[in-house]
């Protein structure tokens, strides 16, 4: 079955809706203008319960079929990026600093356009509640809403989720059962070793080299750690220190983030870093402090709930269009705590030959909008038929 014809009638007002969002982009939980918009809309549609606030700015609209079933979760994020868009839409980003970088603009305008068709046709059995969820980029958004209630209160069964990925053709969806997205921890350390004039370094510890060192250990762990078989990422991508040319410092930071797709993996990382962190610094003299946070976990599609999925993508798509082996990915997504809360999948559509995700001249691209939410819609009815 292709594109839903009242999907494509609303296509240009759903673009609107979309480049709206792209204008005023907001970071994190502050997005009170662009969850005020979600929330006037859903209330537009004739939605049963349009409720705002969950973990104070997060949306969910309640949609009714014909009659009692069961509960589906559809979910889109809000928030935008820190960054300075580079790009010459007349839709740009109108506040400095800030630009929907991701596609998070496109995500909630494709929920909304679906939200409104379920809302007008009702040709479901059960319920479906649409979620839109702020700070995805590195809030932990999707677990702020859980702990505020959000499965439990509108009593979902299974979840699933979209995102738009530049590449991939669009009309195209991509998928995989089990680990598709990696996850997430955040690495600081902090070193303290002894400053001194930059003439006379025998009487100094060189914080900047054991900085240097202990990056340079750090990739022996994918190297030798890690079963060539596994995936795993450990990147520092911040080292501070010093203030001129002849002092050497007293104190140097290093930030990174370590990635894995399994569970075991992922506590090798936290093992091994530590492990090398604080015998690099002892063998130079320092002393290293680490910080090692976990983040977002993996994101583990199920396996019934993926096929599922994948099989209302081909009647969007068609068979051709839909990838059931596409590669996992070492970026995170926090949809994956809703994942372990109940099953669901989480699907890839094609943004097509776009700049990259994350970068100044992404843009989110329009004609993925009737494929995506044809793709919610027919997802809600099919996994509500009855």
């Amino acid at each position: 079955m292709p594109i839903v014809n009242r999907v494509a009638d609303l296509h240009a007002e759903i673009t609107a809706w979309r480049q709206d969002i792209h204008a005023h982009p907001e970071l994190r939980y502050d997005v009170h203008r662009t969850a005020g918009f979600v929330v006037e809309r859903l209330k537009s549609f004739g939605c049963d319960e349009v409720v705002p606030g969950i973990e104070q700015i997060g949306v969910v609209g309640v949609i009714h079929g014909r009659k009692a079933g069961k509960v589906i979760g559809l979910r889109a994020d809000m928030d935008a990026l820190p960054l300075e868009e580079e790009t010459n839409l007349q839709y740009r980003s109108t506040v400095p600093g800030k630009m929907h970088a991701c596609g998070h603009d496109g995500h909630t305008a494709m929920l909304l356009g679906a939200a409104k068709y379920l809302a007008e046709t009702r040709n479901f059995a059960g319920t479906a509640v649409v979620i839109f969820q702020p700070a995805e980029e590195g809030g932990a958004g999707a677990l702020a809403m859980i702990r505020d209630g959000l499965i439990s209160r509108f009593a979902i069964q299974e979840v699933y989720g979209m995102h738009n990925y530049p590449g991939l053709p669009l009309g195209q969806f991509g998928i995989r059962t089990g680990a598709m997205m990696a996850s997430a921890d955040h690495i600081t350390i902090d070193i303290e070793g002894k400053g001194g004039h930059a003439a006379r370094p025998h009487l100094s510890i060189d914080t900047i080299l054991v900085g240097a060192q202990i990056i340079n250990q750090l990739q022996s762990i994918v190297a030798r750690n890690v079963d060539p078989l596994e995936a795993a990422v450990v990147s520092v991508c911040m080292f501070q220190a010093g203030h001129t040319d002849n002092v050497i410092p007293q104190h140097a930071k290093l930030r990174g983030t370590a990635r894995a797709l399994t569970d075991k993996v992922r506590e090798t990382l936290q093992k091994r870093v530590s492990e090398i962190v604080e015998g690099t610094a002892e063998l130079y003299g320092a002393k290293a402090d680490i910080t090692y946070t976990n983040g977002y976990p993996v994101l583990v599609n199920h396996d019934r709930h993926t096929e599922f999925a994948a099989s209302v993508a081909r009647e969007i798509a068609g068979s051709d269009k839909v990838a059931t082996d596409f590669p996992p990915v070492m970026g995170a997504e926090d949809f994956a705590f809703m994942l372990q809360e109940r099953p669901g999948a989480f699907i890839f559509v094609g943004n097509g030959d776009s700049a990259g995700l994350h970068h100044p001249a992404y843009n989110f691209n329009d004609e993925t909008i009737p494929v995506g939410a044809s793709y919610w819609v027919r997802l809600a009815e099919t996994a509500l038929a009855g």
